[in-house]
């Protein structure tokens, strides 16, 4: 972050300084969370949680190099004490981004979030420097750290923006308040907790909301819950997706034969043609509303077309695709799920199995619990267990306890026979199994909510193998 002096940093926040014998020594190093990642000059923040206390690890990060620790209350080292850590590390985002003046762009949405977050980021870098969000950290404690990241170089900050409920993205939007605002979709995800998509639209729409007036409210056309955010927000209204009157558009949506989306991008200044690196029909939605975001912020058509079709993964377990020396291609998806994001991945491992059937590949499709999504659950397992048998899957491995037993039931009660559906009770079993029965040729798509823990299996089928180039990196 920009150089703050330990004295600058007790009076931003309103903390008490502690046992430092010097309040002009500057935070030069990042503003880090885990004593581990500790570099000469960082701030080291102290969070007591349920199982660790950061407190116990002060010492610790003091002797790595840490300037001084934020803490609630004294440790013994150099540290600037609040009654409220997380309050303190916000004030502290906020300030710093308001100096910095960089340019926040801010999305959120039910699925997609951080592949999307992953295009607008390496589309941002040709125009300027940029400071993203790392994997999923969405949340009160990872937003701020990441806005913490930004320097005075910083022209583009791009945040991704999770919600658990009312008044989260709110929350979020006042610690670091975006000039651009991208709401993707919603959808089912953690529909268990807000009760309705309705209500899950009422949160997301938070985003556009905490927009200015000379700001840029990114839509979905293709989502009429997400369109309807345009009456919510005093900024101007940019239109993505393929419906005919998007700003940004997408025509033309084809697939390669190896599963990979291909389109014309339209923009009001031209257009141009996409073939993505990235596997599933489902990323050509994220690509075009990181395609708005990047013309919104001067890009030519020409220039987000060529960043887009160079564009990889940045994030591990979405949609990584390996293939091992034996033929075999390992698709890890396994990071989350939930019912929109399992059916794109499924529709993906059917395109790819296409291009590998005439030699006699199979597809696999290795699936766990979604998580949170309350009464609903029942049925949209059900659900995908028969889309799995509608999509020709050739075999389905559910694995876990009573939600995998819904996916092969939804598979049986669709059409499935014999050995073509199999519930088994964990991840070692369904390693087990694959490595029984796989053959050169075949495709195994992983994927089920964090909580199941499958980037096991994926992981099991990769090791002692010799291993090809990962595809989308």
């Amino acid at each position: 972050m920009i150089t703050l002096s330990l004295a600058e940093i007790a009076d931003i926040v309103g903390g008490q300084p502690h046992d430092i014998p010097d309040p002009a020594v500057t935070v030069t190093g990042p503003v880090v969370r885990d004593s581990r990642e500790v570099e000469p000059g960082s701030l080291f923040v102290a969070f007591a949680g349920e199982r660790v206390d950061g407190h116990d690890y002060a010492q610790r990060a003091v002797e790595a190099g840490a300037a001084a620790v934020l803490a609630a209350r004294p440790v013994g080292v150099p540290a600037i004490v609040v009654d409220d850590v997380l309050g303190a590390l916000g004030v502290l985002a906020r300030t710093v981004v308001e100096r910095l003046g960089t340019t926040v762009v801010a999305l959120t949405g039910s699925a997609g979030k951080t592949s999307t977050k992953d295009l607008i980021a390496q589309l941002l870098q040709r125009h300027g420097p940029t400071v993203w969000t790392p994997g999923s950290l969405n949340n009160e404690i990872g937003l701020p750290l990441t806005a913490l990241s930004a320097t005075s170089e910083t022209q583009h900050l791009v945040l991704e923006m999770g919600a658990r409920g009312i008044g989260h993205i709110h929350y979020l939007a006042e610690l670091t308040p975006p000039r651009i605002g991208l709401v993707l979709n919603v959808g089912s995800a953690h529909l268990g907790e807000f009760g309705s998509r309705e209500a899950i639209a009422q949160a997301k729409g938070e985003l556009v909301e905490a927009l200015p007036e000379d700001g840029c409210a990114v839509l979905n056309a293709d989502d009429p819950l997400v369109r309807a955010m345009a009456s919510r927000t005093k900024a101007r209204v940019l239109l993505f997706g393929e419906a005919p009157e998007a700003d940004v558009r997408g025509e033309k949506v084809r697939m390669t034969p190896d599963g990979r989306p291909a389109f014309e991008l339209h923009t009001p200044t031209g257009c141009s043609d996409v073939t993505l690196r990235l596997y599933g029909e489902h990323h050509v939605s994220n690509a075009l509303a990181a395609a708005a975001v990047a013309h919104e912020l001067g890009m030519s058509v020409t220039e987000i077309a060529e960043a887009l079709s160079e564009a990889g993964t940045l994030s591990r377990w979405r949609m990584e695709v390996t293939e091992r020396g034996d033929g075999v291609t390992v698709v890890n998806d396994a990071y989350n799920a939930n019912p929109e994001s399992m059916r794109a991945a499924l529709r993906a491992l059917a395109a790819m199995g296409q291009a590998r059937a005439a030699d006699g590949g199979r597809t696999w499709a290795v699936l766990g619990q979604m998580a949170e999504l309350g009464d609903a659950s029942l049925a949209e397992h059900d659900a995908v267990g028969r889309l799995a048998v509608r999509l020709n899957v050739s075999k389905l491995v559910a694995v876990g306890g009573r939600e995998a037993s819904w996916l092969q039931l939804g598979a049986y009660n669709e059409g499935s026979w014999g050995e073509e559906s199999v519930h088994v009770s964990d991840a070692q079993a369904a390693v087990d199994l694959l490595r029984s029965e796989l053959r050169p040729g075949d495709v195994v798509l992983v994927k089920a909510s964090r909580s199941v823990g499958l980037e096991k299996v994926a992981q099991a089928l990769l090791e002692n193998s010799t291993e090809g180039e990962v595809a989308g990196r």
